[in-house]
């Protein structure tokens, strides 16, 4: 079982390290957006520093999720991005949620699993 959140933190690390990479990059093809889709991004284009700094918080999320020793402060700081891809999944692309549910279980994994080290943030 050790090895399999191993493997699972790397690969989800590595995930949302791309995922902010492509965020200053844009190496990544878009897929095809519906008209919902295409308001709700040109809304975050308005608010020129909002991508930039969802990707900044992805690639340092992810970079603190890969190594043991910070993957707890790693799951907090990938979690309010987690639940936005988990709503936006929910409410503007569907298909999506399969992956976005198997992620969040796996952030929800770590959450649990570390949840002595953050009791000192909430007694």
């Amino acid at each position: 079982m050790k090895y399999v959140k191993f493997i699972l933190c790397i690969l989800f690390g590595l995930m949302f390290i791309n995922a902010g990479l492509d965020k200053f990059f844009h190496y990544m093809p878009m897929p095809e957006l519906t008209e919902s889709m295409k308001k709700s991004f040109a809304a975050f284009a308005e608010l020129s520093w909002l991508m930039p700094l969802v990707g900044a918080v992805e690639i340092i999320g992810g970079a603190l999720f890969i190594f043991p020793k910070t993957r707890a402060l790693g799951a907090i700081v990938i979690l309010p991005i987690m639940v936005g891809i988990v709503l936006h999944n929910f409410t503007k692309a569907p298909e999506g949620i399969p992956i976005a549910l198997v992620f969040a279980t796996i952030n929800l994994w770590i959450l649990i699993d570390n949840r002595k080290k953050y009791e000192a943030l909430i007694s």
